[in-house]
């Protein structure tokens, strides 16, 4: 079963996927640096992570750092297995005919 995660919070999941286990304070600076939101919505969009299972916190060196469960492939596969179901009756030939269309292979 593939977790729901909002656009919002796949922008706290980019920031641990690319600069790996975070504090909070590398994570609220992290996401800072890519949208314009307050200490409040990040803390709020985490702890929505954290109450699906996507994310995780751990203590290390005397500090909590949160870390992604989901791995950002399958959380890319899955994404465009949605495009493809929602917008293409799950048929990746679709897909690919509308982009080699609109890139005029």
């Amino acid at each position: 079963m593939r977790l729901h995660v909002t656009e919002a919070e796949s922008a706290i999941l980019a920031a641990l996927w690319s600069r790996g286990p975070l504090s909070f304070a590398s994570l609220i600076e992290e996401v800072k640096a890519a949208n314009a939101w307050g200490d409040a919505t990040i803390k709020t969009l985490l702890h929505r992570l954290m109450q699906k299972g996507a994310v995780r916190s751990q203590k290390e060196d005397g500090r909590q750092r949160y870390h992604a469960v989901i791995d950002r492939q399958a959380y890319v596969e899955g994404e465009v297995q949605d495009l493809l179901d929602r917008l293409f009756d799950g048929k990746p030939d679709r897909l690919v005919a509308l982009l080699a269309d609109r890139l005029d292979l």
